[in-house]
């Protein structure tokens, strides 16, 4: 049993990293700031499903805050799984310097503390967005980073974080690139939960763009099980991904057929630092991880509807 850190971890893949983490008997600490970027009270749902749990603690607080962070780390963490992230292409368009703030300088404030209080390890959520401007697909870890939007270029700063303290100082650390993670509890202003509730009530489904951007789908069961693979192997960075990309317009199609659904699709103009395609080579992975996808696209959409229904139609 080791003692863990997860921050952000009343967010989406933070709550089910603790999840996960619990389940295996390990000790869990989560912080969390609930920033209003989305509803906190959906966060606040989150944390409480771990509360009274005899081997979770939770502190609400901010990253940036290096003291509270240094008294956290201290106190015997052993790994850390780094979640808290300001997340949204569209609004780091509109306020570059949040992300900027919380993506760099709140990783610089992690690193400082991990390197003093010697954690055997510290996992990084980067993200596809780190790629940007496609010169060939799918992305391997090795194609250029060209990014399209602030957030993505904060992302690829705090990677660079990451590896430059491996090298200064020997901490192991790690940085995993996530692909488009969808499934239960993910952000309300994502497309897939976006799509999935307009569908069920038979609206029209807004797609920016003529729908010929595509992303590579990843349900949270697969992100999950990348970051357990790296706690105790890898190095360097990793796509975690499902392998494979989807058009928008054939996700809402997708979706609205498994709702059986009425929805019409209408076509919006498209939004500024949008990245046209996303897709993942998760050949590293596989080879130095043991990495697999075992929820693919279709079967996680349907897992996720039938979370809907569950939670908010019921």
């Amino acid at each position: 049993m080791s003692r863990i850190l997860v921050t952000g971890g009343a967010g989406f893949i933070g709550s089910h990293l603790i999840d996960r983490l619990l389940s295996e008997d390990h000790e869990v600490v989560a912080i969390h700031n609930f920033d209003p970027y989305y509803d906190p009270e959906i966060k606040r749902k989150n944390i409480a499903l771990f509360q009274g749990h005899p081997n979770f603690r939770f502190i609400e607080g901010s990253i940036l805050d290096r003291g509270l962070m240094d008294r956290i780390i201290s106190d015997g963490v052993e790994y850390i799984f780094h979640e808290a992230a300001q997340a949204g292409v569209r609004v780091s368009v509109e306020n570059p310097f949040k992300p900027h703030e919380i993506n760099g300088t709140g990783m610089l404030c992690l690193l400082e503390s991990a390197v003093k209080h010697r954690v055997k390890k510290l996992i990084n959520a980067s993200s596809s967005s780190v790629y940007g401007t496609v010169v060939y697909l799918p992305f391997d870890e090795r194609h250029p980073n060209i990014p399209v939007s602030p957030y993505g270029a904060t992302k690829v700063l705090a990677e660079h974080y990451v590896r430059v303290y491996h090298e200064i100082y020997g901490m192991k650390t790690i940085s995993l690139r996530y692909f488009t993670v969808f499934g239960p509890r993910m952000r309300p202003d994502l497309a897939i939960n976006i799509f999935t509730h307009k569908a069920l009530k038979n609206e029209e489904i807004e797609i920016f763009g003529d729908g010929t951007k595509t992303r590579d789908f990843t349900f949270i069961s697969n992100i999950i099980e990348g970051n357990m693979k790296v706690m105790h192997k890898g190095t360097g960075v990793y796509n975690i991904g499902s392998g494979k990309r989807c058009s928008i317009r054939e996700l809402a199609e997708k979706i609205i057929e498994i709702t059986d659904s009425r929805s019409k699709l209408i076509f919006k103009e498209p939004v500024k630092g949008d990245a046209m395609h996303t897709w993942a080579d998760i050949s590293k992975a596989k080879k130095e991880l043991d990495y697999r996808v075992d929820v693919g696209l279709d079967e996680g959409l349907k897992k996720y509807v039938e979370w809907v229904i569950e939670t908010d139609f019921s």
